[in-house]
């Protein structure tokens, strides 16, 4: 099962599939990461609290 390198956290096969590049196997943040978003190639902190 994958989990999220973040958290560590349970993502599902299709979210790999669309949020990771094809030699990922787990996701550098999910959903469930709070203030933390991806941009582009990268992962940051969010600018703002997320609620």
């Amino acid at each position: 099962m994958p989990k999220c390198q973040n958290c560590g956290g349970f993502v599902t096969k299709q979210y790999v599939r669309v949020f990771t590049p094809s030699d990922i196997e787990e996701p550098r943040v999910c959903p469930s990461c709070e203030d933390i978003v991806r941009e582009g190639a990268e992962v940051r902190e969010a600018r703002s609290p997320r609620q």
